[in-house]
């Protein structure tokens, strides 16, 4: 298993490099950029969606031929021009500064946000608390939820209550999550009907005036909204294969042999299903955490504006904020792939029979 871990150590720098690579010369395609969007500000233009603008401070070729000015800098004095390229970087062609940015993450220096006054590391360090907090409880409550009903199911399939339950799944399946938070801000947050929970925010104004006790309850009564939207959009898709799980190992011959023993049906379901079923379950978690922390909750932060990782991604790139935008990349990816490889080993945990050291990679 230790020869097994060490190639796949290995691999994670080679598909760093890919996803980043990949991403910059997207990136660079892309219609916008940072020294255009400064200059359409001066010039009192929008750049929002504004098509044809070239992508990554790559300069345009306006109707005279003349390929020294980005759109938007026509009446600008050049020096001018130039001094803003040098303040964003774009001063030096594209594979320079890709290089640059390679060299810089190798050593885990993300640069600095160009509109914010410190550095991406530190940014990122600063809203991945608001993040973990959603994707863990969220992931913590699914489970909560999705294993006892999944075993209940399969324990009485075909019943009413698998039937009735079956119901809640497929809904849980076809609505998203960010459907369920607007859903529960019209209920519950003002929107027309109760006003029980607040809209926006993790704490409230007067946060720093509250005892330890209060600050708890505040944060509690903050994430009851944000972590019900996720849990409910989340907690299908474990529940069916917590399940389909427990189905699978009810029907094989050593539980008929148990049963012929005597044993009685939670022995039997508890002491010899329970640890075969929960395989594929428990294996997964890492998998679901990192959905719930970095795909999962962006529009979840973005509806009830938490200050997280998802609402700091979507900024960057509405703002053209590279530095952001890449680092917050490299941070998810990087953990992603980490994440991947505990999956792997929890695997290993649960079954040792499970030998990915065999595997040829």
């Amino acid at each position: 298993m230790f020869a097994y871990i060490i190639r796949r150590l290995a691999l994670i720098p080679l598909t760093l490099f890919g996803i980043i690579t990949l991403n910059f010369v997207i990136v660079q395609m892309a219609p916008g950029g940072p020294v255009e969007r400064v200059l359409a500000q001066i010039k009192g233009l929008d750049t929002n969606g504004t098509p044809g603008i070239s992508g990554g401070g790559d300069r345009m070729r306006t109707p005279g031929g003349n390929n020294s000015l980005y759109r938007g800098a026509q009446g600008l004095d050049p020096a001018f021009v130039k001094d803003i390229e040098k303040q964003f970087g774009f001063d030096k062609p594209p594979i320079e500064r890709y290089f640059l940015m390679l060299k810089n993450y190798i050593a885990f220096d993300l640069g600095q946000s160009f509109y914010r006054t410190i550095d991406v590391g530190d940014l990122i360090l600063e809203k991945m608390p608001v993040s973990i907090s959603i994707g863990l409880w969220s992931t913590l409550i699914i489970y909560l939820i999705s294993i006892p009903l999944g075993i209940s199911k399969a324990v009485r399939d075909g019943s009413r209550f698998d039937i009735a339950t079956s119901y809640i799944v497929v809904i849980g399946y076809a609505v998203p999550s960010f459907m369920f938070a607007i859903l529960l801000i019209v209920v519950f947050a003002g929107g027309s009907y109760l006003n029980w929970f607040p809209l926006r925010g993790l704490t409230s104004d007067n946060w720093a005036d509250l005892s330890a006790w209060g600050k708890t309850l505040d944060y509690a009564w903050h994430m009851v909204l944000p972590v019900t939207a996720m849990t409910i959009g989340g907690f299908a898709s474990l529940t069916m294969l917590t399940k389909n799980c427990f189905l699978d190992e009810i029907n094989k011959q050593y539980v008929l042999t148990a049963k012929s023993k005597g044993l009685s049906p939670n022995r039997v379901l508890y002491g010899h299903i329970f640890r075969n079923a929960m395989l594929l379950v428990v294996a997964g978690f890492p998998a679901t955490l990192v959905g719930m922390l970095f795909t999962g909750s962006l529009l979840i932060e973005v509806i009830f504006s938490l200050d997280g990782l998802g609402l700091l991604g979507y900024q960057a790139i509405l703002d053209r904020d590279y530095p952001v935008v890449f680092g917050t990349l490299y941070v998810f990816s990087l953990i992603g792939l980490l994440l991947n490889l505990v999956s792997d080993l929890t695997y290993h945990m649960v079954d040792p029979r499970i030998d990915f050291e065999a595997r040829q990679t």
